[in-house]
């Protein structure tokens, strides 16, 4: 097959290109493999012939916009040169709308799939709301990668629904002393950061690591105590995660979670909210814990930091990461094309 995909791909950062990035890898194993991003950007250079992208507004607004009218021109400029057999779009909002106009101007078959902040966020704006339900009505498959985010898509009109969850990638272990409860991830409200450093004033004896950053970092840092340190945004997340004992994940809302399977693929359990995908990947009593208030919280961490529960917990979350592998996503997205395609 000749596929091209569309969405945030790196040097992009966050989930979708790493989903994507990660997704592209398996394909190209069987498949001649494009992306369309969203420029400027320089591709990397082992993939540039592959790689094209739509420079767009830097305007927040006028970026998304821009790429749906801009991006489905490029689309149809690019399947006369190479003549693709489907259009796979990332991201259910403006970036797959650039499909749904696309699939009308070429009259390929268009899959999309849902992350997580396309439905429960851009969905609930006015604009949003068109281009989800629209892409949604007019796509030929629909993939989310949660349950709750298929139960989302149906009540947001999608005739079907696909669950295919994230894969998890291999991260290299570090050996050596596991010291911190770590929280990885964007530093904005909907993440719960703030709840994060407020669980260090409790355990003024423990070491609290915050990776990322975000447009709350300098509040945070003005708030947290001494026992809190800030890292910025990191590469090696294998090495932050060695050096951990416990993930945190505070999100009010998280399409999937993805940060709980790489702790766990090394053997660290996580305490996550009880919203949204998170319940679907931190399975209580086994590989961590859920809470619903502050309280709650305090005492899922108390329990975890017990030494003989923290291995137990990180013993079973190795096994539940050893499910999620990018070969087993890649297969059942290609089925899902084959689907399409017959």
């Amino acid at each position: 097959m000749r596929i091209l995909m569309v969405g945030h791909y790196p040097p992009h950062g966050g989930g979708v290109a790493n989903h994507l990035d990660n997704l592209v890898r398996e394909l190209r194993k069987r498949h001649e493999v494009h992306v369309l991003t969203y420029g400027p950007v320089r591709p990397r250079d082992f993939e540039r012939e592959f790689v094209h992208t739509v420079r767009v507004p830097p305007v927040y607004g006028l970026r998304g916009t821009g790429f749906a009218f801009l991006g489905s021109k490029r689309i149809a400029e690019l399947h006369r040169r190479f003549n693709f057999d489907l259009i796979h779009a990332h991201f259910v909002g403006t970036t797959s709308f650039a499909g749904v106009l696309a699939k009308g101007k070429t009259g390929l078959p268009l899959v999309v799939t849902a992350h997580g902040s396309d439905l429960e966020h851009t969905a609930e704006l006015t604009l949003g709301r068109f281009y989800v339900k629209k892409s949604l009505l007019e796509a030929d498959a629909v993939i989310a990668v949660s349950h709750w985010l298929a139960r989302k898509a149906l009540s947001l009109g999608a005739p079907s629904v696909k669950v295919i969850p994230n894969g998890v990638r291999p991260l290299e272990e570090e050996k050596g002393k596991r010291e911190y409860i770590t929280y990885i991830g964007a530093l904005r409200d909907y993440k719960g950061p703030e709840t994060f450093v407020e669980l260090a004033r409790v355990f003024p004896g423990e070491k609290f690591l915050v990776v990322g950053e975000g447009p709350l970092k300098r509040k945070l840092q003005s708030l947290a105590p001494p026992n809190v340190r800030f890292t910025g945004y990191r590469h090696d997340v294998g090495t932050i995660l060695s050096r951990s004992k416990l993930l945190v994940l505070p999100s009010r809302r998280e399409g999937f979670g993805l940060v709980v399977l790489e702790a766990n693929s090394l053997g660290v359990p996580a305490v996550g909210r009880r919203v949204s995908a998170i319940p679907e990947l931190v399975r209580e009593g086994k590989n961590g814990l859920t809470f619903g208030d502050f309280d709650e919280l305090v005492g899922a961490v108390k329990r975890l930091l017990e030494p003989k529960e923290n291995a137990k917990a990180g013993r079973m979350g190795r096994e539940v990461a050893s499910a999620y592998s990018w070969e087993t996503v890649a297969k059942e997205v290609e089925a899902v094309y084959e689907s399409l395609l017959r």
